[in-house]
Order: C-alpha cells, then sequence, then structure tokens
C-alpha cells in the first residue's frame, strides 16, 4: 500500500508507537486526532504527542506503516480532501 493512499485512511482506532525522541516507547491505541496532535491510550493512560518533529509506526492490516508526523498536519476531516 502506497503511504498516500494510507495517510488518507481513519488513524483513530489503530495501534501506533511513537519512534522518536523525548517521545519513543510511547505505543497504545490512537484514541483522538487534531490537527497537530495524536492522543494515545496505552493501560488506561492517555498521553498527548504532537504530530511535528515525530515519526509514527502504525500497525495496519498485518503491516508497519511509518508516517512523519509534519507530513499529516491537517484536521483529521480535512487529511482525506487534502492528501492525493
Amino acid at each position: 500500500m502506497k503511504e498516500s493512499i494510507f495517510i488518507r485512511t481513519e488513524l483513530i482506532g489503530l495501534d501506533v508507537e511513537v519512534l522518536s525522541a523525548p517521545y519513543s516507547g510511547i505505543s497504545g491505541r490512537v484514541v483522538d486526532e487534531t490537527k497537530r496532535t495524536f492522543t494515545i491510550e496505552s493501560a488506561g493512560i492517555e498521553r498527548m504527542v504532537p504530530k511535528p518533529g515525530n515519526v509514527f509506526r502504525f500497525a495496519y492490516e498485518g503491516r508497519n506503516i511509518d508516517i512523519i508526523g509534519s507530513e499529516i498536519l491537517h484536521r483529521p476531516e480535512d487529511r482525506i480532501k487534502k492528501v492525493r
């Protein structure tokens, strides 16, 4: 699957791991998304992680897909329309 197709999908509900310091090691399920942040829930704790400056590894359909956060600085509802 091409990265551009993946980032047009709904990211809320997917498993994710943050690969960039100082947030590296945070992993869990995306429970909310804004233009500039993801909220990731793990073991009952929610942590807000900024998109800019971070790389995220999403588990999607049995594959791991790495996405640079600054490439998806859109409101979730706009991302589907803007990314082509």
